[in-house]
């Protein structure tokens, strides 16, 4: 990095006295390396120019020097990175960061210094780079578009830089509840809380300043007698005084979503270097307001004029905020203004009287106030009406020539404050799809339509005037509490006057000389516009897509309306007519790191562990990530070799004997309703109606395209009551298709479901000995015999002495096997018991691996088949399928092309010599054919070896595969350069008859 030159400094432009400063806190900082200092009170841009720094950046583009342009939120230049390291954060906005001790700013978007930034150059080639310039010429050739130019333009352009480690912060999330939320503690805001809170209502109230008071700090005006700040510290302190009022400063509202629902971050340790060990950093608030005011006043819009971007060209109200606020000179010897609204006139007053030399105000209007012009004119100040400026010169701004009675004149000036008039900020109104609507007497847009619930109250509904912004706020609470049944107390208005706020509209100098800027940052000229006119892309969509005019990272807040306007005249349309395009959440830039909060590494998808994983742990279990879940892979005894002995001795303890396997992992959704029956019917493609009671049935259910999407089994426990069993894969996705069902598809239906994965253990006891097992632990009189309690019956009964159970007849071995399930608390307890209870009979615990080979000699369909391009038919389940009722997916799984007998179907295979090893994955192709993709006929989906029939098997989806039984293929692994041959056989290895299961 390297550092500026002492070019960029120059002598301290602090105020002898004044300003919401305190001086006796002194705080250092630096800037691209360069130490500084400031005081508290400050924000890193009001510290900067009052250390003289007036270059503090690099546009976008063209890479032209930019000073600081306003002291909010708006602010389209002052972009830097804070920090360094794991901490570092790009495109923070100057105007918004609280100055703390031991602050590290660096400027962005330059290379090698902020002085000498050798992408500079591109301002020679500024004409060539006007609007649509990346669309007409990086077209050719094609294939050196990755190659070259995107490398070229990304290296060019960037916006910061990301940091190069895992952020070290925390970030919450909370929820708040209230009656009133005020947006914006400026003069509506602060009366609207005081209002409601004076009622007993419960009020939050935002504003994402550090300091709260609006324009109260920044304009001087007098409140009851006395200055705004004491008025707005009496206001805060009659607020802390209430109960149910909360009032959240550093906190942006950045949206506005359905329900009288609002996003809002709070900047909790942004003003410190680092956060307190029990602090986030922010804090993402998701706000539930019964109604809300929205008191977020107004932005300064600019004039477009030639070298209006030029360091030392700011807002005319950003300049008097620096002055009253801050007690900062933006401009060291001499000020002009250039404005076509009587508030530029007042901004003017305020930095003559602290003593800043305004050399001249220039104003576009042939006739102003006397009130306005007399003390300015006293202090000796050119007043120059009917004129306007034409251009600026100087590195950093030291000349401003400009056009009066048709003459061209040049001031000596190193500040120029402009202003077009004040903006409302209507964007949160806009959030749900309502657009503004255009005020030709303010010549600005102002709330249409509003969101359910919402107000809109002083500057940002077009009530510019002091007074007329107290009485509105006072006024809109009121009547928003009204509407909730709240009693408001009367009480007079603070006494306050209103400052003169005529304008006339005017947006852009015609006769400008040089580059005039409408976009800062993207640095959109008015030439673009014109461009985009003459080139047909005049609609408000068009133009800012092909112009990227307020596309930035403040989304256009100083920009928009100019470029609308300067549109509006090139098209002869009025503003009304031509348009505007939509406001769009967040308002101001979001950390990516706030909306995330807590949810981040393990915390973003936390392991879950089965009730029995302390047991299993105790015996030696190694563990495997299945989905979220952490499950035991295999229990190793000692003095086996591998994993694969293991695997062979449990799966032969199921075949033998008994075993016991942890299944809680697979969903479970608990279906309640008189209507329960019919949702089954219709998400499930056979038949449930008639499942009698305490019986489970095996189902399938399909999307909507006709693909299998799971498979399972659902218990009926009772007339209306249900409890299915999904895949530990798609058990999320599954309960979400069951919600859609019920809310979109069917909401007539009477039925209600609910995710109880968690609420249970779920243990399956598979093997010839698993009846003689169970029956040490169910308690009497409770029959498990074969003709009491058949294959697929399900029971609620009690265990252990009394503890509430579950019992399914359900097999996935093949074996004789049940699923046994008590609350989640007891599965520790229930394993335990059924290792006792098996003890005599060898009981083995076996992993997600036996379970795997378990299946596969069985024939079971499982996920890797369930692959989403599988249908009923392919997988031998077509026949399930009834005929006699609709339900997802039916019509659509009867395409010609999904019952192609040439599609490929389940079938299973076996190698020839039986020794050989099969590869999952495996292509098959034809016995003496190429190996080529016009002879792929399928692969294999999942293999293993069966200790049971001592060789590899394996299951695969082979095209017509029913019908080719007993032919054979060659199963080639490409990537290995292996392969096998292979018999294609029934993928039901084990038991094909299913005798074993029923006994």
């Amino acid at each position: 990095m390297t550092a500026p030159t002492a070019q960029n400094t120059g002598p301290s432009r602090r105020l002898a006295k004044g300003g919401l400063i305190d001086r006796s806190q002194p705080l250092e900082f630096d800037f691209d390396g360069r130490p500084l200092s400031g005081v508290a009170g400050d924000t890193l841009a009001s510290a900067l120019l009052a250390n003289g720094v007036t270059l503090v950046g690099r546009s976008f583009k063209y890479h032209r020097p930019r000073g600081i342009l306003t002291a909010g939120s708006e602010e389209p230049n002052a972009l830097v990175e804070l920090r360094s390291g794991a901490r570092r954060e790009p495109n923070t906005r100057a105007t918004m960061v609280e100055l703390y001790d031991r602050l590290s700013a660096t400027s962005q978007n330059r290379w090698p210094s902020l002085e000498h930034d050798a992408l500079s150059i591109n301002r020679l080639a500024a004409p060539l780079f006007g609007a649509g310039f990346y669309y007409k010429t990086f077209m050719w050739p094609a294939a050196l578009w990755e190659r070259l130019y995107e490398p070229l333009i990304r290296r060019a352009a960037g916006l910061g830089r990301a940091a190069d480690h895992e952020d070290p912060d925390r970030y919450e999330k909370a929820t708040a509840h209230c009656d009133l939320l005020v947006i914006g503690a400026g003069p509506a805001g602060l009366m609207a809380a005081l209002t409601a809170a004076r009622s007993g209502a419960r009020v939050i109230l935002a504003d994402e300043d550090f300091r709260l008071g609006g324009r109260l700090l920044s304009d001087a005006p007098e409140v009851d007698g006395a200055p705004a700040p004491l008025w707005v510290d009496r206001v805060l302190g009659e607020l802390a005084s209430f109960p149910d009022v909360t009032v959240m400063p550093r906190t942006t509202v950045f949206g506005v979503y359905d329900g009288g629902t609002y996003g809002a971050v709070e900047r909790v340790s942004d003003h410190r270097a680092e956060p307190l060990p029990w602090q986030p950093r922010q804090r993402l608030w998701r706000i539930v307001a019964r109604r809300s005011l929205l008191a977020a006043g107004a932005i300064e819009r600019p004039i477009v004029f030639g070298g209006n971007d030029r360091p030392g060209v700011m807002m005319a109200g950003a300049m008097r905020a620096y002055a009253n606020r801050f007690a900062v000179a933006a401009a060291r010897e001499a000020v002009a203004v250039f404005a076509n609204n009587d508030s530029a006139w007042s901004a003017a007053r305020d930095l003559s009287r602290l003593g800043v030399r305004v050399a001249a105000v220039i104003d576009v209007r042939e006739r102003v106030d006397p009130a306005l012009t007399a003390p300015l004119a006293a202090a000796g100040a050119r007043l120059m009406l009917g004129s306007r400026v034409i251009a600026t010169s100087g590195k950093r701004l030291s000349v401003v020539e400009v056009l009066t009675g048709g003459k061209r004149e040049t001031l000596k000036v190193d500040g120029l404050a402009m202003s077009g008039g004040w903006s409302p900020t209507v964007n949160l109104t806009c959030h749900l799809g309502s657009r503004p609507v255009w005020n030709d007497a303010l010549s600005a847009f102002l709330p249409g339509s509003l969101p359910p619930g919402m107000t809109v109250a002083g500057a940002a509904n077009g009530r510019f005037g002091l007074a007329a912004c107290l009485a509105d706020g006072a006024a809109s609470a009121t009547a928003a509490l009204a509407d909730l049944g709240f009693a408001v107390p009367s009480a007079a208005l603070p006494r306050a006057d209103d400052d003169p706020a005529g304008l006339i509209p005017f947006w852009h100098v015609a006769e400008s000389k040089g580059a005039a800027f409408v976009d800062h940052q993207n640095d959109v000229t008015a030439k673009d516009i014109a461009i985009a006119h003459r080139e047909g892309f005049r609609a408000v969509e068009h133009l800012k897509r092909y112009t990227t005019l307020g596309m930035a990272t403040d989304q256009g807040k100083t920009a928009n309306l100019t470029g609308l306007a300067i549109m509006s005249a090139l098209t002869g349309k009025d503003i009304p007519e031509t348009g505007t395009t939509m406001f769009r959440p967040p308002y101001s830039p979001v950390a990516i790191g706030a909306f995330g909060g807590s949810h981040r590494g393990k915390a973003f998808r936390p392991t879950r562990l089965t009730p029995t994983h302390g047991w299993a742990t105790e015996h030696g279990a190694v563990f495997v990530e299945t989905g979220p879940w952490l499950r035991a892979q295999y229990f190793p005894r000692p003095g086996e070799r591998d994993w694969l002995e293991t695997v062979n001795r449990e799966v032969t303890a199921v075949r033998t004997g008994v075993g016991l396997c942890d299944v809680s992992t697979l969903g479970k959704i608990d279906i309640q309703g008189p209507d329960a029956a019919t949702l089954l019917e219709r998400v499930y493609i056979n038949g449930w109606s008639g499942l009698e009671v305490g019986k489970a049935r095996y189902g399938v259910m399909l999307r909507e395209d006709g693909m299998v999407m799971d498979d399972g089994t659902t218990a009926r426990l009772g007339p209306t009551h249900f409890v299915m069993t999904t895949t530990t894969a798609n058990a999320v996705k599954v309960f979400q298709h069951l919600e859609h069902a019920l809310q979109v598809l069917w909401p007539e239906l009477d039925a209600r479901i609910a995710s109880v994965s968690d609420q249970w253990a779920q243990i399956a006891v598979a093997g010839p000995k698993a009846r003689e097992t169970l029956a040490r632990i169910v308690d009497a009189p409770f029959d498990l015999g074969n003709a009491a309690f058949p294959y697929m019956a399900a029971a609620e009964l009690t265990v252990l002495g009394g503890l509430r159970a579950r019992l399914f007849r359900l097999s996935f071995s093949g074996e004789l096997a049940y699923e046994i399930a008590v609350p989640a608390r007891q599965g520790d307890r229930l394993v335990r018991a059924l290792m006792d209870a098996g003890a005599p009979f060898g009981i083995t615990p076996y992993g997600t691996e036996a379970l795997g080979v378990l299946r596969i000699e069985k024939g079971h369909a499982a996920g890797n088949e369930l692959n989403g391009q599988t249908t009923a038919h392919d997988l031998g389940l077509g026949r399930m399928m009834s005929g006699k009722k609709d339900f997802i997916g039916r019509v659509m799984s009867n395409r010609p092309g999904l019952r192609d007998p040439d599609r490929p179907a389940l079938v299973g295979l076996r190698p020839l010599p039986p020794g050989a090893r099969l590869r999952a994955g495996s292509h098959l192709i034809p016995v003496g054919q190429p190996t080529d993709a016009a002879n792929d006929q399928g692969y294999l989906t999942s293999v293993a070896h069966s200790p049971t029939l001592g060789h590899a098997i394996g299951l695969a989806l082979l095209a017509g595969g029913p019908r080719r039984i007993g032919e054979r293929l060659r199963a080639v692994d490409p990537l290995r350069n292996e392969e096998v041959e292979v018999e294609v056989c029934n993928p039901v290895f084990v038991d094909p008859q299913g005798e074993k299961l029923r006994v």
